[in-house]
């Protein structure tokens, strides 16, 4: 995640019914719940789907191989992407100037800090601050680490299988996917990365896409992005490897598993962590997400929030992203609210 920032990833297509404001989206199942507006019809300007330029066999299996084990642990986290001009503004505007340039957006607990608040913790029943996740279940096979290029450099977030009827969208941070004024390239999800494994190939994406809000200004109240991925041997991802649901406009202060791949200090990147407890409202910069407390570091953003979460089956509601924190407050990660333009966001990778 990013100390002022951070971001997301998500599988879909041809939403139609099955995805609505307030209800939960399930693999191939509608909610049956109201239709959704027309596409414009939410606040904030439109969001459109930028295609990744790979689009055969070819050129997805160059970018896959491009994608060695060694490129990969030395990808930067892509939290270093995010600038610090939104988490500024909203710790000026909250305190004045107490806190005297200090907000620099990193995820969780740096140092010795995050050495000890990280190992408090380990059973998946219990409130989590950033542990190794040994509950098993499907969130081991939906939840993966992404890896992109911008700028020339490459970077790595975590990320999501989510319901979508294109079944083939994931769920990231808008910082995962976008930055510098452009998307990424060389975009790829490893859905049940462990220690360097790969157990369910390398899947390579077709277009990317985030909310307006974030691709204009990056602003992190709208850090929330998905990136719709091509078949690999002919079969879409969520028939792979499942995928999670995910819902908008839901209560807040709900209780919250955390999932991600944070691989700055003291993480390394390897294992797929994570966090749980109630999420509760931004008092400290006034931004309109919710913070969790979590000592999860850099690598871990894009990775999942879920309400309802069932530890015996792994599975549950995307409801929000692992996103930023602020250097004041380092033993708590925020993540965007999934409202209107979020579902609008979502919409358009999933009939994509």
């Amino acid at each position: 995640m990013v100390r002022s920032r951070l971001a997301r990833s998500v599988l879909g297509a041809g939403l139609g019914a099955g995805l609505l404001l307030g209800a939960p989206a399930t693999a191939g199942a509608a909610t049956g719940a109201s239709p959704l507006p027309p596409p414009g019809a939410l606040p904030g300007a439109e969001a459109s789907a930028a295609a990744t330029g790979v689009d055969t066999a070819d050129e997805r299996r160059a970018v896959v191989d491009g994608w060695t084990p060694e490129r990969m642990r030395a990808a930067v986290p892509g939290s270093s992407l995010v600038e610090e001009a939104d988490a500024r503004r909203h710790l000026e505007e909250a305190a004045g100037d107490v806190l005297a340039g200090t907000p620099e957006v990193v995820d969780g607990l740096p140092g010795a800090a995050g050495r000890a608040a990280g190992g408090l913790l380990a059973a998946p029943t219990a409130d989590a601050t950033g542990v190794p996740w040994t509950g098993g279940g499907q969130v081991v096979d939906t939840t993966g680490k992404v890896f992109f290029t911008l700028g020339g450099v490459d970077y790595v977030c975590s990320a999501s299988s989510v319901a979508a009827d294109n079944l083939s969208t994931v769920l990231t941070a808008g910082h995962c996917v976008h930055g510098e004024g452009e998307y990424a390239t060389d975009f790829v999800f490893v859905p049940g990365y462990d220690e360097g494994a790969a157990p369910h190939g390398v899947w390579t994406a077709r277009a990317l896409v985030t909310t307006p809000q974030y691709e204009t200004s990056e602003d992190l109240d709208f850090d929330v992005a998905f990136a719709v991925l091509s078949p690999v041997a002919g079969r879409p991802l969520a028939d792979v490897v499942g995928a999670q649901g995910i819902a908008f406009g839901q209560p807040r202060g709900e209780r919250t598993h955390a999932f991600g791949y944070p691989a700055a200090a003291p993480y390394d990147g390897m294992s797929l962590q994570f966090c749980s407890g109630t999420a509760r409202p931004d008092t400290l910069g006034g931004s309109a997400d919710q913070g969790l407390t979590c000592a999860m570091t850099g690598g871990s953003s894009g990775g999942p929030w879920y309400s309802g979460f069932d530890e015996a089956t792994g599975t549950g509601t995307a409801t929000s992203l692992n996103s930023f924190g602020y250097v004041v407050d380092p033993t708590t990660m925020y993540g965007p609210y999934f409202g209107a333009q979020a579902q609008e966001t979502y919409e358009v990778a999933s009939a994509s």
